[in-house]
Formats: structure tokens, C-alpha cells, sequence
């Protein structure tokens, strides 16, 4: 196998246009009529998503970083910049994705099958059937945060974490970055793995070179600023995947009284009791929940179900 032979076929990270998201509408309108089994979730999910755009204060949007990698990056960067979340919580790995490809870090179609003991000797990542070239990833991401510290004016200074990643935002000449998005929009991006990844690990470094501070109990100050003077406003949720992201989501909203809406998009299973295959309802019992919110779990692969629920925000 030659690195050649498979990188060869780049992934594209354009959101889709309107047009065709007006189209996927009518394919709504077919799986609420054939209903089973996930057809009729994901026709319940788009009306839950409809209506929370309209009567919700505080719209999350929580991810996990696989999808990053992926060219739906482009459809999360447009749900942000078009004003339809304004809450962003995800994980280092997202962060790291969307810097390196932000670069001009090229990530390329691959397959499940391929020999990960080749990859390794040809310095090839694999992420499911995302290939990476090493040096499209981890250096990029580096050179990314030594810039934003010698050249962003951050060094002295006591920042929150979801700043610095404004600062990024800033700085990334990509208009598919989701970081560039919430920086527009002015909207905060949680990394409650705040190190969980190549961005946390070089920020470690740099930051002590700089003499800067990453505050990052700065950013719980932030979202407990939001949740706890939240009495009378209305809460949706929008959460791709699971794990740490999605806790955080739901755990900081049951200091305003737990969610109002909820939409679960996932591949995980709930009987061996983890939170990524959790149903909406057990967070019922943590108050995570409202007893009367709407929510519903759609089965699914979050590259193939995003683009038909985001038809409902066009």
C-alpha cells in the first residue's frame, strides 16, 4: 500500500445549499408517513427542533469531535453563524479538527478495512474511514496556537477558556469553521475536556511561555450565569453523540429546571447504564428533564440524520 493509492479523494466540508435542505423537508413528510421505526423519530425530532428554534431562549448545540472530521463540519459551522444555537458544547478533538482543516489541513475518504499497521508506517491517521495525514493534524494545530499566542495579544493576560477559542475563532480564515462561526456570533464554545486533545496539550505549553492563564472555571462561571438567572426562560438541546459534551449539557440545565426540549441523535445503547446511551426520560429522574418537555432519540449515524433534522431550521 502507497500513501498515493489512498490519499486521493478529499473530504469536502461545504454545508449544504438551501435549496436542497428545503427539498430534504419533503422527505420528512415521507418518513412521518411510513413511520417505522426510526422514520417516525426523526419526523418527531424535526417538529421538536421547529418549534424549539421559535420559543427557546437557550439553544444548545452539543457535538462530539468525530463529526469534526467529517465534511458535516460545514453544516455545524452554518447552524451556528445562521443564529439557530447560541450555546456550543463539544470536546478538544472538535477543536483540534476544526483548526488543522481550518489551515488548510486536508483530510481524505478512506475505509473501515484498511490496514491500521500500514497507516501507522505511512504516518496516515485513521478516524472510522477519515484518513489523516500526521502532518495535517497535530502540527498544524500547533502552529495555530503559537501563533494566537505570540500574535493575539493574549500573552500576561487571564483569560476564560471559551475566549481563547473566540481568539481562535478570530483568526482561522475559513468561513466552515464552526470557531470562526461562534466568534461572529458571539456565541461561547464549552470544552469541558478542555485537554483532552493536541489544542489543550500545546495551549499547556504555551500558555506558561506566555505567562497567560486559562481560567477555565470561567466558563462553568459562564454557563452558571446562564442557567441560574434562566427561571421563566424556555431550554432546547440539540445533542450529536455523547460522552462528556453531552453531560455537560444536560447537567448544567437542571440548575434552570431541566430542559424543554430535547433532541438526542445517537448510536449508543442504554442498557449498560452509560450516560452516551441514556434516554432523554432518565434524565427525567435527575431533573435534567422537565416531566412535560418534548424530546425524542433519533438511531443514527449524526452525518446522515443532521442535514434532514437542520431542513427544519431553513
Amino acid at each position: 500500500m502507497r500513501r498515493d493509492s489512498i490519499l486521493r479523494e478529499t473530504i469536502e466540508d461545504d454545508p449544504p445549499a438551501r435549496e436542497l435542505l428545503k427539498a430534504l423537508r419533503d422527505l420528512v413528510e415521507y418518513y412521518r408517513r411510513i413511520h417505522g421505526f426510526m422514520a417516525g423519530h426523526l419526523a418527531a425530532a424535526y417538529d421538536i427542533l421547529k418549534e424549539a428554534r421559535s420559543k427557546s431562549d437557550i439553544r444548545i448545540l452539543s457535538f462530539t469531535g468525530n463529526i469534526i472530521a467529517s465534511g458535516i463540519r460545514g453544516l455545524v459551522a452554518w447552524l451556528i453563524k445562521e443564529g439557530h444555537f447560541n450555546l456550543v458544547i463539544t470536546t478538544c478533538g472538535a477543536v483540534d479538527h476544526d483548526i488543522a482543516k481550518s489551515v488548510g489541513g486536508l483530510y481524505y475518504r478512506g475505509s473501515f478495512a484498511l490496514d491500521d499497521d500500514a497507516l501507522e508506517s505511512l504516518e496516515v491517521h485513521r478516524l472510522g474511514n477519515v484518513l489523516i495525514p500526521q502532518e495535517n493534524y497535530g502540527p498544524l494545530v500547533e502552529k495555530v496556537v503559537r501563533r494566537v499566542f505570540e500574535e493575539g495579544g493574549i500573552s500576561g493576560r487571564n483569560l476564560p477558556g471559551y475566549k481563547l477559542l473566540w481568539h481562535v475563532g478570530s483568526m482561522l480564515d475559513d468561513e466552515r469553521s464552526f470557531l470562526r462561526a461562534a466568534w461572529q456570533r458571539g456565541v461561547p464554545v464549552i470544552v469541558p475536556g478542555f485537554y483532552d486533545g493536541s489544542f489543550g496539550t500545546n495551549v499547556l505549553v504555551y500558555s506558561r511561555l506566555h505567562n497567560t492563564t486559562i481560567d477555565l472555571s470561567e466558563d462553568q462561571k459562564l454557563l452558571e450565569n446562564t442557567f441560574f438567572t434562566a427561571s421563566g426562560k424556555k431550554i432546547a438541546a440539540l445533542i450529536l453523540g455523547g460522552g462528556i459534551s453531552k453531560h455537560h449539557a444536560i447537567w448544567w440545565s437542571q440548575f434552570a429546571g431541566g430542559l424543554d426540549y430535547a433532541v438526542y441523535v445517537t448510536t449508543a445503547v442504554e442498557y449498560d447504564g452509560s450516560l452516551s446511551g441514556a434516554h432523554p426520560k432518565e434524565a427525567i429522574s435527575w431533573r435534567k428533564l422537565k416531566r412535560k418537555a418534548k424530546y425524542v432519540v433519533v438511531y443514527g449515524d449524526v452525518t446522515l440524520v443532521l442535514p434532514i433534522l437542520a431542513s427544519a431550521l431553513v
